[in-house]
């Protein structure tokens, strides 16, 4: 009785630990953007959390222009040293792997693309401005190298590869495949599952056959953290941020105390320079921004008769223009958002600081200063002394010329209780 018992708990426990156990499954994240840190460290932390559910297989659906090199050689680096076979899949139709998605293609342990889908241009450019024809060279012989290293590894069309580097050739799902690019080409995702079952692959871990029918497909969508951080890393939000930093800071100096402005400008200046870093930022377009902010806060101070004002419009224009200086269009600020900010801005700043300039010139309206230039009348005859009426109120007075009881008369200064005044007989 006890070893039939036995038996049975064996049976029941055997599936748990048997390397056979079905509960495997397929793990999909869907890339759509550029290449940059934020969709880096997205794949990385989802392949070692594929390697930690121990998946089948770990598929990228790219769609990709490009990006930048140092987040696209992470994410090669991370499929290459991955435990669970990776699946670089372009998708859907009209998708493609462009420039860092070439790369990201190639390093796949299977490569796959669906109908109306295309690859390749992927000649190196300096994202942080132009870059001289020795450093270009160095640039292009270094990513053809590495371009032909992963063709090779994967057993793929290396020659085409390292063309696609240096001549930025293009082509279509179809062309791919008859070149031996890709290994597959697949409508949907299903239809990819069916075609790689069986599948051989080699991983740091040695050979391993692919089982991709019947288990469960886990998708993996960006978390709130990495969204945020995308959608930051948009050159035209950057810039945005940027110029609420400064609106905010600048309300805080102005209006000290206000804190609200304040914090805010300052949390949008930091996430502004968070984007910056992932960004081909000139410096000088952004020096020439804060030169701009300086000129319209010193208009307050100064009187330039407008000099000061115009500094700032014309450095806040080229440094608007100047800010991301890169070839790629996905990098550039976009017009529609540099024309309607600059002019915004310009606004913004030169109708703050007439206001201010017109607040310290405003005439004060509360004290004895008022009474500065006030009319009032003469209730008695004044010279040495006398009395009048100012300000609904009645005030000893004294004028260095006669003035005769009900004349009017104007306020020239204040000494204590007693107002200097004239007449303003011969005024009228």
């Amino acid at each position: 009785m006890i070893k039939k018992l036995n038996l049975f708990l064996l049976l029941l426990l055997f599936p748990l630990f048997s390397p056979w156990n079905a509960n495997a499954d397929i793990t999909v994240v869907n890339v759509d953007g550029t290449v940059n840190p934020v969709m880096s460290e997205y794949i990385m932390n989802s392949i070692d959390d594929a390697v930690e559910l121990k998946s089948e297989v770990f598929i990228i659906q790219l769609d990709t222009p490009g990006g930048l090199d140092t987040s696209m050689r992470s994410i090669v680096k991370k499929i290459s040293a991955s435990e669970v076979p990776v699946v670089v899949y372009v998708a859907p139709g009209g998708a493609r792997a462009a420039s860092a998605g070439l790369f990201i293609t190639l390093a796949a342990h299977i490569a796959a693309m669906a109908p109306g889908t295309n690859i390749g241009a992927a000649h190196p450019v300096g994202v942080g401005g132009k870059m001289d024809e020795t450093m270009l060279a160095k640039a292009e012989n270094d990513a053809a190298a590495y371009i032909r290293s992963l063709a090779e590894k994967r057993n793929r069309n290396a020659d085409w590869a390292e063309k696609a580097v240096r001549e930025s050739v293009s082509i279509s799902h179809t062309e791919a495949l008859k070149l031996k690019v890709i290994d597959m080409v697949a409508p949907d995702l299903e239809t990819l599952l069916a075609q790689i079952h069986d599948t051989t692959v080699e991983t740091v871990l040695g050979t391993q056959k692919l089982k991709t029918k019947d288990v469960d497909i886990v998708y993996v969508n960006m978390g709130m953290r990495h969204k945020i951080l995308d959608i930051i890393s948009n050159p035209n939000v950057a810039y945005m941020l940027m110029l609420l930093g400064f609106y905010g800071i600048f309300f805080e100096l102005t209006n000290p105390g206000a804190i609200f402005p304040g914090v805010i400008g300052a949390v949008s200046l930091i996430l502004a320079f968070y984007s910056f870093q992932t960004l081909p930022v000139n410096y000088a377009g952004l020096l020439l921004i804060l030169l701009a902010i300086v000129l319209f806060i010193l208009e307050i101070k100064v009187t330039s008769f407008g000099l000061l004002s115009i500094g700032g419009v014309l450095s806040m224009i080229l440094g608007s223009v100047m800010l991301f200086d890169s070839p790629l269009p996905f990098y550039r600020l976009s017009l529609s958002v540099l024309v309607p900010s600059v002019i915004f801005t310009v606004l913004f700043f030169v109708i703050t600081v007439r206001l201010v300039i017109k607040a310290h010139r405003k005439k004060p309206e509360t004290g004895k200063e008022e009474l500065l230039g006030m009319r009032g009348e003469a209730r008695t005859d004044i010279q040495k002394d006398g009395q009048v009426f100012v300000h609904g109120e009645i005030w000893e007075a004294w004028s260095e010329e006669l003035i005769k009881e009900g004349e009017k008369i104007s306020v020239e200064e204040i000494n204590g209780l007693v107002l200097k005044v004239r007449s303003l007989k011969d005024t009228e």
